[in-house]
């Protein structure tokens, strides 16, 4: 949605919806003044985010928007939604408690049923109790915090979690609406880009640091960020560039990473575990604690039961979290069978890898049957068809056992011969798991009971796709089915469908020409009723393996269409002058003149002559702004002038008096490693630039974003971007007027309101849709991008081409425009494709070339438009290298395809 994107409208748009588990008012997430609308931050004169009466009245419409969309998807009304976060990361006060109350009574005033919730910045005791107080508390943790720069250097675990929750707001769930999933990264060029911040909160990461949750009892857990995304248009805010893939387990372009295996690998086991949605905490192998049942003071281990079922969840790490060491040990486990028992019996050690973490666990049932305990990492848990199937897994180089009772009538053909059986008490059996063990293996296959074992690597390419029972929570594991089955090996499985014998599967295989093979092993465990499979359609060979009943194997592989993609390159550019307004005759009559003298901005301007001159009071806080300050020299000619100029972290601001470059004050420092919100600048004039009668210094500016709430202050939202002091030297002359030019049509009268208010800025090509599809460029000279700006000097111009694309139908492309030159020249480029703008290369700093731009945006099937708007910010030359590059190739693909909305030019509100 955009929150309030115009003055008394909502402009709200619940997007996949019936996905979503909650819906939410967000505020921060590295967004432009945290989420707040622009007009907000410059027409409501109260503090935001309290209960001053303009800042209410401007978040009303907003809030009936979520409201509106909410409401019929509620779980109490048959739908996905069961809470909505009323406001994020915020203080509790005097001044925003009532802003709180009012938010929750204008939910329950509309029919919002589910709990209300909230996310504290950390462990703050915010809107737990008093007046705002929320029905569902969490709080938010990033324990690796953002050093993407050193991605090995880990911080310890955090301990004190389960503490604070039992002493702050113990009878609620323990939830955490935000736990990190990846890490943001910064401007400059020594940013490393996101796959740093990937390795840095990686499986590893995942596996150590998200167990001890479990550890601490939480109950509730949403990871940010799931799914990286792009900061299109002006949405970022000025700390962040145009990716936000934040190196989270599905990256921006949309691919699978190890980290989605992890979380995968996690994600079912816990689905397969009611025992553990209810659990004590015991105690732990701390100083002092209850359980000191370990060999070795390396291994920390903590121990949960269930008190109905019995079931016991030993979660095991490093004391110290972030060693690499190996650490060898036994320890003390209570089960059913054996209330005082030393493991392993079978194998030789317990062994806990650097940066790993595991669980053992007891009394664990899987369908009827249970295991008195396992050694081994529970992957799936469960019936599948009437028999009970328990799918173990672990690394290769560790061994395993498990101890249970084998029912049924055994099944020896497909059971693995290194794996040990030893007979234990009371008729069970334990089957060890030595070390060098890879691939799928079959511990033991009757006609009650399935279970199976693979090394990770081979684990991570299973999914478990639930089977729809139909009705309303027909897709809801728990709520709506408990039915599903076991594929392994393709990239990914989207669905799975059962229509009497026939299973059906639906799912994406990597085609990638460079890592895919001709086929992928399939391996299903289904229900024995099963006697044949598709896959997208097309009918799979399959034969018994497995298992003697309901195991099959076969292959699958991808269409020879989606092996031989191919993009053509972008050649075939047109050039134009896009700053006909340092030209002479150019008149900004139709501007808005930048007359007031206050403002609701709390930043004061620092000189001048008492105008503010701040583009969000014009209604221009998006993208580039083009400033113009007239001045006579009839007598006494200045001989320079001095500005301040406040653009955000990374900024830039190019000023020319008349038609004569000046020069460009930069948001960074001489040596590129301090990134700085605002300028201040003396531009001298050179001779004889200086004319008898009306002068102009022409001010192209670039606005990075707003800033978000610091330290609980949201008016810190209120950005002063623009000019925050004018004066020309010496002081004998003074400006006349002052005009301001940036999106076309500002706030209210923008032409295209499909891409947006945030979509667009103040360039000449932007106000006339040069960027639009459609628009006619057969008069403009043919110029290639990579040979910069005729004249190689300071400027900007627009360069246009088109592209045909004939991707195959299912098949998914990941394509990334790519800058190809080295890091380092003084340009900025403005990506649209059809119209969008994808993305803002900052050449001089980076670190971002890449910029992955998806289907839907993209028509991969017919002509595209790509448009780049160079601002060359030096008298030296550049050299843009500009490239659509194959990033990866799937084939399968969304089913149905993806709607493409990319509204053609049209000259209606346009200069």
């Amino acid at each position: 949605g955009r929150p309030a994107a115009r003055p008394g409208e909502s402009d709200y748009i619940v997007s996949g919806r019936t996905d979503t588990d909650w819906v939410l008012q967000y505020i921060n997430a590295e967004t432009t003044a945290g989420g707040i609308a622009h007009w907000i931050t410059t027409q409501v004169a109260g503090q935001l985010r309290t209960s001053a009466a303009d800042w209410e009245a401007a978040w009303q419409a907003y809030i009936a928007g979520i409201i509106n969309q909410t409401e019929p998807f509620q779980i109490s009304h048959g739908g996905p939604v069961i809470a909505v976060q009323i406001d994020n990361e915020y203080q509790q006060r005097s001044t925003t408690s009532p802003y709180y109350t009012l938010l929750e009574e204008t939910y329950r005033n509309a029919s919002i049923d589910v709990p209300l919730t909230y996310n504290d910045a950390g462990e703050r005791s915010n809107f737990i109790n008093g007046s705002g107080a929320v029905d569902l508390y969490g709080l938010d943790a990033y324990p690796q915090l953002f050093d993407c720069a050193h991605p090995t250097k880990w911080n310890p675990v955090v301990t004190n979690y389960l503490s604070y929750h039992e002493r702050v707001n113990p009878a609620q769930p323990f939830y955490f609406p935000e736990f990190q999933g990846g890490s943001f990264d910064a401007w400059g060029p020594g940013a490393p880009g996101y796959p740093a911040c990937a390795q840095l909160t990686g499986p590893e990461f995942q596996s150590v640091f998200n167990r001890q949750l479990w550890a601490s009892n939480v109950k509730m857990l949403s990871y940010y960020m799931l799914h990286g995304g792009t900061n299109w248009g002006a949405f970022p805010f000025h700390g962040v560039y145009t990716s936000y893939d934040y190196g989270a387990s599905i990256a921006e372009n949309r691919a699978i990473s190890t980290k989605f295996s992890e979380l995968k690998l996690q994600g079912i086991f816990l689905r397969s575990s009611p025992a553990f949605y209810k659990t004590n905490f015991i105690g732990d192998t701390s100083a002092g604690g209850a359980l000191p049942n370990t060999t070795n003071v390396a291994a920390f281990v903590s121990l949960l039961t269930n008190p109905d079922t019995k079931t016991g969840f030993y979660v095991l790490r490093q004391t110290d979290g972030t060693s690499t060491a190996i650490t060898n040990f036994n320890m003390t486990i209570a089960t059913s069978l054996s209330p005082t028992l030393n493991i392993p019996i079978v194998t030789p050690t317990l062994t806990i890898s650097g940066r790993e973490s595991k669980l053992i666990l007891t009394n664990y049932a899987f369908g009827g049957s249970t295991v008195d305990y396992t050694t081994a990492q529970v992957f799936f848990a469960g019936k599948i068809g009437t028999r009970d199937v328990l799918f173990l897994y672990g690394q290769p180089t560790e061994s395993h056992e498990l101890r249970l009772a084998l029912t049924g009538t055994p099944n020896t053909a497909h059971q693995s011969a290194q794996v040990s059986r030893t007979s234990s008490v009371s008729g069970t059996t334990i089957l060890g798991i030595h070390t060098g063990l890879t691939g799928l293996s079959t511990l033991y296959d009757s006609s009650t009971q399935l279970v199976l074992y693979a090394d990770y690597a081979t684990a991570a390419t299973f999914w478990a796709p639930v089977i729809s029972s139909g009705g309303q929570f027909g897709n809801f594991w728990s709520i709506g089915s408990n039915s599903t089955l076991l594929v392994g090996g393709p990239y990914l499985v989207r669905t799975a469908a059962v229509s009497g014998s026939t299973l059906a599967l639906v799912g994406d295989l990597n085609a990638t020409s460079s890592s895919s093979s001709s086929t992928v092993p399939l391996s299903l465990i289904v229900p024995p009723s099963i006697k044949s499979v598709t896959w997208n359609g097309a009918a799979v060979a399959v034969q018994a393996g497995i298992s003697t009943v309901g195991g099959w194997t076969g292959t699958v592989g991808p269409r020879a269409a989606a092996t031989q993609v191919k993009i053509p390159a972008l050649t075939g550019w047109r050039y134009a002058d896009s700053l006909p307004e340092v030209q002479s005759g150019f008149s900004d009559a139709g501007w808005v003149t930048a007359n007031h003298t206050s403002t609701n901005i709390p930043f004061p301007m620092y000189y001048g002559d008492g105008r503010v001159l701040y583009g969000c009071d014009y209604g221009f806080c998006e993208n580039i702004v083009l400033w113009r300050g007239h001045f006579n020299a009839a007598t006494s000619p200045p001989a320079s002038v001095n500005l301040s100029i406040n653009g955000g972290e990374a900024f830039a601001a190019s000023v020319w008096l008349n038609d004569v470059f000046l020069g460009t004050s930069f948001g960074n420092s001489s040596n590129n490693r301090h990134i700085l919100e605002e300028t201040d600048d003396k531009f001298t004039f050179p001779a004889g630039s200086v004319k008898t009668g009306d002068n102009v210094i022409t001010i192209v500016q670039d606005n990075m974003g707003l800033n978000e709430t610091i330290n609980g202050n949201a008016n810190t939202c209120k950005s002063p971007r623009g000019v925050r002091g004018f004066a020309l030297s010496p002081n004998t002359t003074s400006f006349g007027s002052w005009k301001v030019q940036g999106k076309v049509g500002g706030y209210l009268g923008f032409p295209d309101k499909t891409r947006g208010i945030m979509n667009e800025g103040g360039l000449f090509g932007e106000r006339a849709g040069w960027h639009l599809p459609g628009f006619d460029t057969s008069a403009w000279v043919k110029r290639d991008l990579l040979q910069g700006l005729p004249g190689g000097g300071a400027g900007v111009g627009f360069f246009v081409t088109e592209l045909d694309l004939a991707i195959p139908a299912g098949t998914d492309v990941f394509l990334s425009f790519t800058f190809e030159e080295p890091l380092g020249q003084a340009y900025r480029a403005y990506l649209f494709v059809n119209g969008w703008m994808m993305g803002k290369r900052v050449a001089n700093l980076g670190p971002q070339a890449k910029f992955p731009v998806h289907q839907g945006i993209l028509n991969f099937s017919g002509k595209n438009t790509v448009a780049v708007a160079l601002w060359s910010m030096s008298s030296a030359p550049v050299t843009p290298n500009l490239q659509l590059v194959v990033d990866g190739v799937l084939d399968g693909g969304v089913p149905g395809g993806v709607t493409v909305n990319n509204p053609a030019f049209s000259s209606a509100g346009r200069v």
